[in-house]
């Protein structure tokens, strides 16, 4: 895979986690703010507690396996021998880990619209937590993928904004 097309997919990709970040934390903000305001009153059906426990429960385990799935791709990435593989590897694994995080996301601002439980708050607190830490730098992939000192200057070039 020649730079360009490196360059490229990384660019979709950073574009795509920034974008799904911007629609997680105003969902939840707006939510979280008229919850607070009490102006959202008796108008919503109230959530089970059965169900704020499935909810919960189900945004947990989503933390879970978009961990060990993310771990588990760069797991493969480190074995493949072309940098850009690795490269490849590595932007498909975060693309699919901030879809998992969204999710969460959503899972925990409509348990709270529908429940007012601050266990959703800690959700999607932990959920931030993880979209800061997943999203892509030269630097995430140097330490995660185990570069060499050389390979830095590539992942640099392809992260470099083109104008």
């Amino acid at each position: 895979m020649d730079l360009e097309k490196l360059r490229a997919s990384y660019r979709r990709t950073e574009q795509l986690t920034l974008l799904l970040l911007l629609i997680a934390l105003p969902l939840f903000g707006i939510i979280y703010l008229y919850e607070q305001s009490g102006t959202l009153g008796g108008s919503l059906p109230e959530l089970s507690f059965s169900g704020q426990v499935t909810v919960l429960g189900a945004g947990g385990l989503l933390l879970l396996v978009h961990y060990f799935l993310f771990h588990r791709q760069i797991k493969v990435a480190l074995h493949q021998e072309e940098l850009s593989e690795k490269i490849v590897t590595y932007l498909v694994a975060t693309k699919l880990r901030f879809f998992l995080l969204m999710g969460v996301s959503v899972a925990s601002s409509l348990g709270l619209l529908f429940s007012s439980n601050p266990g959703f708050v800690v959700l999607f607190a932990l959920t931030l937590v993880f979209f800061s830490l997943g999203k892509p730098s030269p630097d995430r992939m140097m330490r995660l993928l185990k570069l060499k000192k050389q390979d830095r200057e590539l992942l640099i070039e392809i992260s470099r904004p083109t104008y």
